[in-house]
């Protein structure tokens, strides 16, 4: 009798592979970090528990109801390795600092912190922003408090970040502290000869009655063009975010994701948000040839604010994929959401947000809009806004609309005398305008306009 060998699945197979360069990388740990034995000691139990997760979990395919509009099978065509530290000069990073973040910047390369270009001076007391290494003792104890904790809906995406990250981004705002200017969370990847992966880590915070503004930002150090549509060696980011906000605290968050044309970004933001406690955040996602943001929100208290503010911009053979679950378990809950796509070329949106409402949740008021904006007869969208509600007593509602330029309006603005290009720039930037004015830097939407009119300027 012949023995039939059994091939295992690619899935299966790939995800041993980035496993074996996860555990390679960490034998290989960055020489800018050294952190107190009792920080070493979490770090470990954390990934040896994140270890037997990922074990029993599996790369998604378009067969999970998840992933069944984002085919990841470009992905497994690169063998990624682990990247290492590249120092970098500050030049090379100026392009992408933010003015009205001065001395509130904490820049981290290939995952790995790089303290000759963060900015951290005059940091008001009772505020920290740092690394692991720089964490003071007091915080060092209350760390396992807060660093993955997340038990439920485990992903086989942000389990592997857990299983190999070396060092966090932390920004802890103290019981009672403002910090009127924004953090800005800058996270730099360098694309090597071959295909890299990197895996940021960041921690917010925000102890009861604080308030804080926090800006984070993906992209890669090039300095010529726009970055998110620059062609280098095919890179991989991995990045996960915890952000817990205690009584009556308060967080603006600003997430912009600006990879190179070639890359694969993947992101998760987890929030816990405690009695009345206030939520915002402002999503834009512009680069990376496919991404993936999972937004999971907890309200964990009463009165909980949430406003997600979402903008994808896309062309060419772009993928980018919003996927977003509220979750409202206490009384007079408050949730928003909008979130715009504008879609050009062959581009493919995909946005999903679940709202789930159980019977603890009455006297919710959750409204969520999801808008698209179709510039090209070849670009696609798959928009599936969500209710689940159990609870009797609330004030819901959802929708979602996709359209193209609208002629009428066109021809409006031809006939008090603009060309029709201008015409059509004018209500591509207006669509997208109630997005970029909520950014909490003038920077930030004098940038982003300005990549709205450079990405829509052939359409």
């Amino acid at each position: 009798m012949n023995n039939i060998a059994i091939k295992p699945k690619r899935e299966v197979s790939y995800l041993n592979h980035l496993l074996e360069q996860i555990q390679s990388g960490l034998s290989q740990p960055s020489p800018q970090t050294s952190f107190a034995s009792e920080v070493t000691l979490q770090l470990q139990n954390i990934r040896d528990h994140a270890l037997t997760w990922v074990k029993e979990l599996e790369i998604p395919t378009k067969r999970d109801e998840e992933w069944r509009f984002t085919d990841l099978s470009p992905l497994l065509e690169h063998q990624f390795k682990v990247a290492s530290f590249v120092p970098l000069e500050a030049e090379a990073i100026a392009p992408l600092i933010i003015p009205e973040a001065e001395h509130k910047r904490i820049v981290f390369i290939n995952g790995m912190y790089a303290p000759d270009l963060s900015d951290l001076q005059d940091i008001p007391e009772g505020i920290f922003i740092g690394n692991l290494a720089q964490l003071p003792e007091k915080l060092q104890k209350r760390l396992p408090n807060y660093l993955s904790q997340q038990q439920s809906n485990q992903d086989v995406f942000s389990t592997l970040n857990t299983t190999g990250f070396n060092d966090v981004a932390v920004v802890w705002v103290e019981k009672n502290k403002t910090l009127e200017t924004p953090i800005h969370l800058l996270f730099i990847a360098l694309p090597d000869r071959f295909p890299v992966m990197n895996q940021p880590r960041a921690l917010i915070v925000a102890e009861t009655g604080s308030s804080s503004t926090v800006i984070e930002h993906y992209a890669t150090a090039e300095v010529f063009g726009c970055s998110d549509q620059v062609n280098v060696q095919p890179y991989f980011t991995n990045a996960v975010t915890e952000i817990y906000l205690e009584e009556n605290a308060e967080v603006n968050h600003t997430k912009l994701q600006r990879g190179a044309g070639t890359a694969f970004h993947i992101g998760k933001n987890v929030v816990f948000q405690g009695r009345n406690s206030r939520y915002t955040c402002n999503a834009v996602s512009l680069g990376a040839k496919l991404s993936r943001h999972n937004l999971d929100i907890y309200q964990q208290g009463e009165g909980t604010e949430t406003t997600l503010n979402g903008l994808t911009l896309i062309g060419s053979e772009q993928l980018a994929d919003t996927h977003s679950a509220m979750m409202l378990n206490h009384q007079h809950g408050t949730f928003n959401q909008i979130h715009k796509c504008i879609i050009d070329h062959k581009a493919h949106g995909v946005f999903n947000g679940k709202v789930f409402v159980p019977q603890t949740a009455q006297f919710t008021n959750a409204n969520q809009l999801s808008r698209n904006l179709l510039l090209s007869s070849k670009g696609r969208i798959d928009t599936k806004p969500q209710l689940e509600i159990v609870a009797d007593n609330v004030k819901c509602s959802h929708g979602a609309t996709v359209s193209q330029l609208e002629e009428d309006e066109v021809f409006y603005l031809r006939s008090r005398g603009l060309s029709e290009t201008l015409s059509r720039h004018l209500l591509i930037d207006a669509f997208a305008a109630e997005i970029i004015g909520k950014l909490p830097s003038e920077t930030l939407k004098q940038v982003l306009s300005r990549c709205v009119s450079c990405r829509t300027e052939f359409s």
